[in-house]
């Protein structure tokens, strides 16, 4: 049973704060990412407390300066269940991880981060991670 929509309520508005789409059925998931213009980054957010306390702050960090992609989406796990499932879809072979963030460059993944590389860590961390993949991948994309 997904979460209740109080409790997620306030993790959404954080990424939504820092410029995200909210991708909440399949049919957004897919015409989000079938625009296969610039880049794209989609967060995987979750409930964890490693979302709360390395994933979405480290996401905003790094998109406080250097490169970043042209759009930004997330989906949300545990409330968001057919989107989510979805997105995931696109990951490829990688495992259902939540947190976790991927990285797309004209329609195709270049980059992932799963939640084994987000749990542990600071979000000094994650924001580090996602800067260099931004600054390989997204050079001269900027949101505006």
């Amino acid at each position: 049973m997904p979460y209740s929509p109080l409790l997620v309520k306030p993790m959404r508005e954080e990424l939504v704060a820092a410029g995200f789409e909210e991708l909440m059925t399949p049919a957004e998931v897919d015409r989000f990412l079938d625009d296969r213009s610039g880049t794209a980054l989609v967060v995987v957010n979750s409930v964890c407390g490693c979302a709360a306390g390395m994933a979405r702050p480290g996401v905003r960090l790094a998109l406080q300066s250097g490169p970043r992609p042209d759009r930004l989406g997330t989906v949300f796990a545990g409330h968001d269940l057919d989107a989510t499932s979805r997105a995931r879809a696109r990951f490829g072979d990688i495992p259902p991880s939540s947190p976790s963030m991927a990285l797309f460059k004209g329609g195709e993944l270049v980059w992932f981060l799963p939640r084994h590389r987000i749990e542990g860590r600071d979000a000094l961390d994650v924001a580090a991670d996602l800067r260099a993949a931004f600054a390989e991948h997204c050079a001269t994309a900027t949101v505006g």
